[in-house]
């Protein structure tokens, strides 16, 4: 990877952006940022705060496109090596796959101890690790869980999902439900006689198929990915394999879910706000990325399981760029951000939910999150504790790229390798038999 980086830094050299320079007598802080319109705003809206708390440091915001963001910072990391200034950020959000190449290259500084005297860490799901030793933690704790659109479960008079991980459908309930809530252009389900799958107007579900998210089938059915240690890949054991062709199989053969290819990171977005589709998995930062301003009525559940109930936790980490020349300053900012009260319009809004374990475990920091008059999520107190608080402490298991090298590399690869597999073309089977291999190569440490 830093090969083909390097080879591209002379045709780049003419977007290096100049440094910064101070403003009234402050140390001046560049934070980049990789999040949506609507979290940019609630960040800022954070930054703002830090700003006028204070007169001796400014924070600046900088966005970076999600998806180029991590080799846009390889990219300015390269130049400043070369003895080019390249504006390189001094703290951030850093894009989770990317997190254990920076580490193995020294380009994070260590803030292992980032929590020693706050009474309270945040949980290990979000804690990502380089040979069993903390490296960085996430900004937030996020989840998968189910979405549903209560009016077409009431139009059907079909019950809504189960908010439990003690009663997490069945994958067949699951189904059931969902062949209940597709309707063809003449109303029939699947299974019904004339059933017409060319002519869906309803969908029953919408499992998101980009990529990182599908790992969690592999938990539910009782298997993985990637090994424990992150030293290779195990998503050639048979709970992996037929994990993703169960998420195959709910379009090519139970006709309860629209066609997808995996490539679109806006599951949620391109199924379920289109208001025909009953039910949808995704992140609960959906809650304020795209829900907020949604003119459906939804509700949360925690997602069916296969053999065992699971979900994935993940988000952003909050990391502090070894070659910062304000490293004591950037430490400052970000143990401030990260208190959940410095950062609450995020968790306010639905997009963070709370970092520390104290605000899973202790009644009066519960409270304090999901019975704030303005949190985003409008549901029954019962229903958020059980599905945010509860769900979480049970169910969640940290995404691959916690503990794995390379998963960026790893998922690009996944996904081109999956596409034969929604059309029908090949099984899971068969394309993960031969792609197995270079898929394995994908994730050994060579940054």
């Amino acid at each position: 990877m830093m090969k083909r980086i390097l080879a591209l830094l002379m045709a780049m050299m003419l977007l290096t952006a100049p440094a910064l320079a101070e403003t009234d007598g402050r140390t001046r802080l560049v934070y980049s940022y990789w999040g949506t319109a609507d979290e940019a705003k609630s960040t800022q809206a954070s930054l703002d705060a830090y700003n006028a708390s204070q007169d001796e440091v400014y924070v600046e915001l900088m966005l970076i496109p999600n998806e180029s963001y991590t080799s846009e910072l390889q990219r300015r990391n390269a130049l400043n090596t070369m003895g080019i200034e390249a504006n390189m950020p001094d703290c951030g959000i850093m894009q989770e796959s990317g997190v254990l190449g920076f580490a193995a290259n020294g380009l994070l500084a260590d803030v292992s101890a980032m929590y020693a005297e706050a009474g309270s860490a945040p949980m290990d799901c979000v804690t990502f690790k380089r040979g069993g030793t903390p490296v960085a933690y996430s900004s937030s704790t996020g989840t998968l869980i189910l979405y549903y659109n209560r009016d077409i479960f009431d139009a059907a008079g079909v019950a809504y999902p189960p908010t439990t991980a003690e009663s997490a459908w069945t994958w067949e309930e699951f189904i059931e439900v969902a062949r209940q809530l597709t309707l063809d252009q003449n109303g029939l389900h699947p299974g019904d006689e004339g059933f017409d799958p060319e002519h869906i107007v309803q969908y029953g579900c919408a499992v998101d198929h980009f990529t990182w998210q599908l790992e969690v089938w592999a938990h539910a059915n009782g298997g993985r990915w990637f090994a424990e240690d992150g030293s290779g890949c195990v998503i050639n054991r048979p709970e992996a394999i037929e994990a993703i062709q169960r998420i195959a199989d709910l379009t090519l053969k139970e006709h309860v879910q629209p066609f997808s290819d995996g490539t679109s990171a806006n599951g949620l977005q391109d199924s379920f706000l289109n208001g025909n589709v009953a039910m949808a998995t995704g992140g609960t930062w959906n809650i304020g990325t795209c829900l907020g301003s949604a003119d459906i009525n939804y509700g949360i559940a925690v997602l069916p399981k296969m053999t065992n109930a699971a979900t994935i936790a993940t988000s952003g980490p909050q990391v502090i760029f070894s070659r910062s020349k304000q490293m004591d300053a950037a430490f400052d900012f970000i143990r401030w951000y990260t208190k959940e009260e410095n950062c609450w319009p995020l968790i306010e809004s639905g997009i963070w939910m709370p970092l520390l374990q104290k605000y899973y475990t202790n009644e009066d920091y519960i409270n304090q999150w999901l019975q704030d008059p303005d949190f985003a999520l409008k549901d029954d107190y019962t229903v958020a504790r059980s599905v945010l608080v509860d769900y979480t402490l049970s169910c969640a298991v940290s995404a691959g790229w916690y503990y794995t090298p390379n998963t960026n590399l790893f998922m690009e690869a996944l996904c081109e390798t999956l596409k034969p597999v929604w059309t029908g073309e090949q099984t899971a089977q068969e394309v993960i038999d031969a792609a197995f291999d270079e898929l394995n190569k994908t994730i050994q440490e060579d940054f």
